[in-house]
């Protein structure tokens, strides 16, 4: 029953994209988000839904769709330089089997993402789009928010599913990506037309911003309770009144402090020093040999390139406390650890040019909804959601951002589908502008007639 309520659920999306074929896409955005074959246990584990899809949605597109109302845009352009690069990296990658293991998901996420703008001609499909990622995300966020509150969780043992730590079903990622989508949520329960704006839309999105929030304590993650920290702050741009604000916020996080595990606050102490946390202190070694790589190798090793990395660290453990604590130094001899962080991924794995041009990508984003934001602030009604979408999508990579200098999620297909919608936003803002400013030429005033000659 398991997997035939899956197999349904999909049966009944493919049928309904036989009707309207932009379904193809959101289907597409659905099992590259939830993996649902690895969900099930034998009917979808055979089948390639991931292939079928997305072969669907560029036949639907290139046979069906109108092509009039697509633009492209110059981040597009980058995402296919960037995928050129990583295979070029890949055929002289140090481990040439084990690249080929990433390259075969990599292409995916960066080809689709380049894809998906030409598909975003109109405000509702930038919408479903939006909608599709986060009810998609929301089953797994639901399911670690209920297990959370029920007083489950802790560092690598909440159970999101499945065993298979990857993906989205990764502790430190799924926190970030809850925390990211956050303001994308209230966006939804605010200028959403999809669903009616009713209080039950509205207490859904609210009720699934709580459990975003439960999933940093639930999966005991640093990361998350950064990004918490960062999304309340950039939720305060826009906020008329700011002190209030201010209260509401520190109040609730004193009435949570008591309520939180202890397993998560004593995980929370080791910010402070990265050298009392064996896991914060890895992160470093790493970090620093990256580096030294990259100096002897400027155009990167190719994915996986870590796997030959040697580190040597010192953990200090204290006891006791104030002046009567004792410091305990061991040296910890370890290699093949993984980056954790997006940013020395790109830089170890792609070199100097998979990074510029990774950052390129980001920083372009940032910079096209903070031009999207002022010129649509004062917006008449019927653009007046233009702007806070594009604040939305810009605290979401912000973000983001602030999540991968922790985690190794440079290629994560989630956040290329936020830039993705991003790019969708704003070639659709330039196509409305340049219609908007056409006026037909007038026609000329028809010649007098000749009067009749007086005698």
């Amino acid at each position: 029953m398991h997997d035939l309520a899956f197999v349904g659920f999909l049966l009944a999306l493919f049928g309904l994209a036989f009707r309207r074929p932009f379904l193809f896409i959101l289907i597409y955005v659905y099992i590259d988000i939830v993996s649902p074959q690895r969900l099930t246990y034998t009917l979808l584990n055979s089948v390639q839904i991931s292939l079928i899809a997305v072969a669907a949605a560029v036949l639907s597109w290139a046979l069906v769709d109108r092509k009039e109302d697509s633009r492209a845009a110059p981040r597009q352009l980058l995402m296919v330089l960037l995928l050129g690069w990583c295979a070029i990296t890949t055929m002289r990658a140090d481990f040439p089997v084990e690249a080929l293991d990433k390259w075969d998901w990599v292409w995916k996420a960066l080809a689709f993402a380049a894809f998906l703008p030409l598909t975003l001609r109109t405000r509702l499909r930038i919408e479903a789009l939006l909608t599709f990622m986060i009810l998609a995300a929301s089953s797994i966020i639901i399911v670690g928010g209920i297990k959370t509150a029920a007083g489950g969780g802790g560092y690598g043992s909440l159970d999101l599913m499945v065993t298979n730590n990857s993906g989205l079903y990764e502790g430190s990622t799924i926190s970030t990506v809850a925390i990211a989508i956050i303001p994308t949520i209230l966006w939804l329960s605010k200028y959403g037309t999809i669903f009616r704006r009713d209080w039950k839309v509205k207490l859904f999105c609210y009720a699934l911003v709580f459990a975003c929030l439960l999933i940093p304590v639930g999966t005991s993650t640093r990361t998350g309770l950064l990004c918490i920290g960062l999304c309340a702050l950039l939720m305060l741009r826009d906020t008329k009144r700011k002190f209030l604000y201010v209260g509401v916020v520190a109040a609730m996080a004193l009435i949570a402090v008591p309520f939180l595990p202890k397993s998560f606050t004593d995980r929370m102490s080791t910010i402070k020093s990265y050298q009392q946390d064996e896991s914060a202190a890895t992160r470093v070694a790493v970090w620093k040999w990256t580096w030294e790589y990259v100096r002897q190798h400027p155009m990167g090793g190719g994915f996986e390139m870590y796997r030959q990395n040697q580190i040597r660290y010192d953990i200090v453990k204290k006891d006791g406390v104030a002046d009567n604590a004792k410091l305990d130094t061991t040296l910890t001899v370890d290699r093949a650890r993984a980056y954790h962080s997006a940013y020395f991924e790109m830089l170890g794995e792609q070199g100097w040019p998979g990074l510029i041009l990774w950052l390129a990508i980001a920083f372009a984003g940032l910079f096209r909804m903070e031009v999207i934001r002022r010129r649509y602030r004062n917006a008449p009604p019927d653009e007046v959601w233009i702007a806070p979408l594009a604040t939305a999508l810009q605290s979401g990579q912000l973000l983001y951002m602030l999540g991968a200098c922790f985690i190794a999620v440079a290629f994560q297909p989630f956040i290329f589908m936020l830039v993705g919608a991003q790019i969708g936003l704003d070639t659709y803002l330039k196509r409305k502008r340049a219609e908007a400013s056409f006026r037909p030429m007038r026609a000329p005033k028809p010649l007098p007639e000749p009067q009749p000659a007086v005698a």
